[in-house]
C-alpha cells in the first residue's frame, strides 16, 4: 500500500521541549476554565462562543458577517440583501456543525479520518446557499461547482503551492489518517492538532471550504482530547493575528531547505514555528476567556450594565439581583423571585417579564426555570473585546 510521504514530517522536532511545555500549559489552562462557570451558564456561553468562532473563522476567509447579523440569523431574521443573507446562512452553517461537535452528535469516526473530514465538509456545505457553492477557475474563468463532501478531482493552486491531485491526493489523505491516529503521548497529541492543521491545508482536499473544515477539525480534535470545550475557540486567536497565521502556513508549505531542516519532504523548522504559533493562540484564547468568565469580574460588569440601564429607564430596579442569581446558581425559579428581590408578586412578575422580553433571561417554556441570556447588546458590555469594536 502506497502512502504519500510528501507531508513528512508529520510532527515537528521538539528537542528543547518548548512545544510540549506549551501543550502542558494549554491543557492546564483549559482544565481550570471549565470550573469557573456554572454548567447551566456554560450552555449559554457555549452558544455565544460558537457565534464568535464562526465570526472569526469566516473573517479569516474574508467574509465579514457582523455579530448583530449573526444574532439576527439565529432568530431567522435575514437581510433582504442577497449577499448579506448568504453570509448569514454561511454563519448558521458553521454554528450548526460546531454545535454537533460540542454536543457529541458529530460523526463518530476520528476527526482526522477520511470519513470525518468528508462529513465535516458535507455538513457545512450542504447548508450553504447555491451562490456560495462554486469556485472560478482563474485560468479559464469557468464556474466549477463545489460538491458537499466530495474530494476534488481537479488541479488547484493555493498561493505558490500546488496541492496533490488524483491518486496522489488519495494517498496523502490515507497517510494523513494513518499518522495522526497513531498512538501518541497526551502532549504529543496536542501538538499533533497544530501539525495536522497545516498538513490538512497543504493537502487541500476540497475545491473550497478547506479553511473552515480545518478549523472545525481542530476544534473536534481538541474536544476528543478533553481539552477543547464550548467555552473557548482558537479561531479568534488565529484571526486576530491573521497575517502571521497565513504567513506561517505558507512558510510551512516550503520544501526542506537543508540537512538541518528536519528529515522529511517539507520544512521541519517551519512546521515547528507554525505549531508554536497555533498553540500560543490556543493558550491566549483560554486565558482570555478565563478573564472574561471570572465570576467576580463578570458580575461587576453585569452590575454596571444594569445600573446604567436602570438609570436610563430601560430596566427595572430589581434586574441585577435576578441576573446575579442566574449567574451564581445557573437558573432562577420563577416562584422564588418575589422573595429574592423583596417585591410583591405582581411587581416581581413585571420585572421578570421585562428581562425576558429583552432576552436577558431565557427558558425552555413558560413554566421552566429562567437562565441567563446573552443578547448582543448586553454581550458588548458583559464581554468586552470578544468582538472587534464597531457596529
Amino acid at each position: 500500500m502506497a502512502f504519500c510521504r510528501e507531508i513528512d514530517p508529520v510532527l515537528p522536532e521538539d528537542r528543547d521541549h518548548e512545544l510540549e511545555d506549551q501543550a502542558f500549559e494549554l491543557v492546564s489552562s483549559a482544565s481550570s476554565l471549565a470550573g469557573q462557570v456554572h454548567p447551566l451558564v456554560q450552555a449559554g456561553v457555549g452558544d455565544l462562543v460558537r457565534s464568535m468562532n464562526c465570526y472569526y473563522s469566516n473573517l479569516i476567509e474574508g467574509h465579514n458577517t457582523l455579530p448583530r447579523d449573526i444574532e439576527r440569523a439565529l432568530a431567522h431574521d435575514y437581510s433582504p440583501e442577497p449577499e448579506k443573507r448568504n453570509l448569514q446562512l454561511e454563519a448558521l452553517a458553521h454554528i450548526e456543525v460546531q454545535r454537533q461537535i460540542d454536543s457529541q452528535t458529530d460523526e463518530p469516526a476520528d476527526p482526522v479520518s477520511r470519513n470525518y473530514i468528508r462529513w465535516l465538509h458535507r455538513e457545512f456545505c450542504s447548508r450553504l446557499p447555491a451562490d456560495l457553492l462554486w469556485v472560478r477557475n482563474p485560468e479559464t474563468g469557468e464556474r466549477v461547482p463545489v460538491l458537499p463532501g466530495e474530494v476534488r478531482t481537479r488541479h488547484v493552486k493555493v498561493g505558490l503551492h500546488i496541492p496533490p491531485v488524483g491518486e496522489h491526493l488519495q494517498d496523502c489523505l490515507e497517510r494523513f489518517e494513518k499518522v495522526y491516529t497513531a498512538p501518541l503521548g497526551k502532549f504529543q497529541k496536542v501538538i499533533a492538532v497544530a501539525a495536522a492543521h497545516h498538513r490538512f491545508l497543504w493537502i487541500h482536499p476540497f475545491l473550497d471550504g478547506n479553511g473552515r473544515v480545518a478549523r472545525l477539525m481542530a476544534h473536534a480534535m481538541l474536544r476528543r482530547l478533553g481539552i477543547g470545550s464550548s467555552l473557548w475557540a482558537v479561531s479568534r486567536g488565529l484571526a486576530r493575528n491573521a497575517s502571521e497565521y497565513k504567513a506561517l502556513l505558507m512558510a510551512a508549505d516550503r520544501p526542506r531547505e537543508n540537512d538541518y531542516d528536519g528529515r522529511g519532504s517539507l520544512s521541519g523548522r517551519a512546521l515547528q514555528e507554525f505549531c508554536r504559533f497555533f498553540l500560543r493562540a490556543g493558550i491566549d484564547q483560554v486565558q482570555f476567556m478565563q478573564t472574561l468568565l471570572d465570576p467576580g469580574s463578570l458580575l461587576r460588569r453585569i452590575e454596571l450594565y444594569c445600573r446604567d440601564e436602570i438609570q436610563a429607564g430601560r430596566l427595572p430596579r430589581a434586574s441585577y439581583a435576578i441576573l446575579r442569581e442566574a449567574v451564581l446558581q445557573g437558573s432562577v425559579e420563577r416562584g422564588a423571585i418575589p422573595a429574592l428581590v423583596n417585591l410583591k408578586e405582581r411587581a416581581a412578575r413585571n420585572a421578570t417579564s421585562d428581562l425576558i422580553s429583552k432576552r436577558l433571561l431565557i427558558s425552555e417554556n413558560s413554566r421552566a426555570p429562567l437562565r441567563l441570556g446573552f443578547p448582543m447588546e448586553a454581550v458588548e458590555r458583559w464581554f468586552p473585546a470578544l468582538y472587534p469594536t464597531g457596529p
